[in-house]
């Protein structure tokens, strides 16, 4: 294989599992209070609140993409906001990627988190709370671990998709070496440039990654069955 395409290649499978790794780290911080509110709450804005974060499964990238790069654009509310700081512009930047990948895999880590804390029940919560243990310390030594299994399951999918998404990457940051073009993308280029050695190279590479994922999905992490 020709040294040239090879170290493009790399540079682009690195700079997915770069932007993998950050989204994640991201979507579990974020998504953590997100589920747990959504699996406590008897809010009526529950509903509104699980719809908004559900909505990257039904809406087609393109679409998210769209609006992210009206909002992100020198004329859009966070491109005014992100210039007045200093930080300039998002899109086609890594930064972009990482807020259009976290807003895009959203649901694929709150949906497996929520479940796991719904499926605790009450009973663990009320016997902490009657040894005493404050509302912060039932979370992080009752329901965080007995939510294991949604945690791991969350951050599976999300690390997965966020490693295979296109359009909403394709939309937000292009493809610019080194810095927004992911494995993706470089696929794609291949396959424009009718590069296909390349380009199998990397879709069979994907296609192995993605049964890997989903047999360790399968594997190690079974179904638990709900508290009482």
């Amino acid at each position: 294989m020709d040294p040239a395409p090879l170290a493009s290649d790399l540079a682009a499978v690195w700079l997915t599992l770069k932007l993998a790794t950050v989204v994640t780290a991201l979507l579990i911080l974020v998504g953590t209070p997100v589920a747990w509110w959504l699996a406590r709450t008897r809010s009526p804005f529950k509903g509104i609140i699980g719809a908004v974060v559900a909505l990257p499964l039904v809406l087609p990238p393109t679409v998210i993409g769209f609006y992210l790069l009206v909002a992100m654009g020198p004329h859009g509310p966070v491109g005014h906001l992100t210039e007045a700081l200093g930080i300039g512009l998002l899109p086609f930047t890594f930064p972009g990627l990482v807020v259009a990948s976290v807003i895009y895999s959203l649901p694929f880590v709150v949906q497996p988190i929520q479940n796991a804390f719904e499926a605790i029940g009450e009973r663990p919560l009320e016997v902490a709370a009657t040894l005493r243990a404050g509302p912060w310390d039932a979370f992080w030594s009752v329901a965080v671990p007995l939510a294991r299994p949604g945690f791991l399951t969350g951050a599976i999918l999300g690390f997965a998709h966020t490693v295979g998404e296109f359009g909403i990457v394709l939309m937000i940051g292009g493809s610019i070496p080194g810095e927004t073009r992911v494995v993706s993308v470089q696929i794609y280029d291949h396959v424009e440039a009718l590069a296909y050695t390349q380009a199998h190279w990397l879709a069979g590479g994907m296609v192995l990654f993605s049964f890997a994922v989903l047999f360790a999905l399968y594997t190690f992490n079974p179904p638990r069955q709900r508290r009482p």
